[in-house]
């Protein structure tokens, strides 16, 4: 029994978009944690403090998110390439969502590390979109 083409697709489109929802999730967050970040800077007192890391909690907590898709996504890739011999390279992939999603979750306090993970998320938005966008092509 061979592979269904069309269903591999459509399952590795909807994990694709499954990461994208959960990417940007955690782009509004990161954007907000930074905005209440520069306000806490410039003496904004215990409420902005609280906003801040509030709304950096919610953004780690949408990046395992967001890595617990990719990791889906990859796995769904892997089946369209072998129903399709399309040969993306989700290993590469993979490993770069790794590498800097655990960093962002062991080192999540600094504002310069909010603008790195922010800059990280639109990088895997940016893959993401563009293997979802090959698929739809396909």
């Amino acid at each position: 029994m061979g592979y269904d083409i069309e269903k591999e697709k459509r399952e590795a489109i909807e994990a694709g978009r499954r990461a994208l929802n959960s990417l940007s999730t955690a782009k509004e967050n990161l954007n907000s944690a930074k905005n209440w970040g520069m306000v806490d800077m410039f003496g904004g007192g215990f409420f902005s403090t609280m906003l801040k890391h509030s709304k950096m909690d919610h953004a780690k907590q949408n990046m395992e998110q967001a890595k617990y898709d990719l990791r889906n996504f990859s796995r769904e890739l892997n089946d369209v390439n072998m129903a399709c011999d399309l040969h993306i390279d989700t290993g590469d992939f993979l490993s770069f969502a790794d590498y800097f999603f655990d960093g962002f979750v062991v080192d999540w306090m600094v504002q310069d590390r909010i603008n790195t993970a922010k800059r990280q998320v639109e990088e895997a938005i940016r893959r993401t979109e563009s293997i979802v966008s090959q698929l739809q092509r396909m």
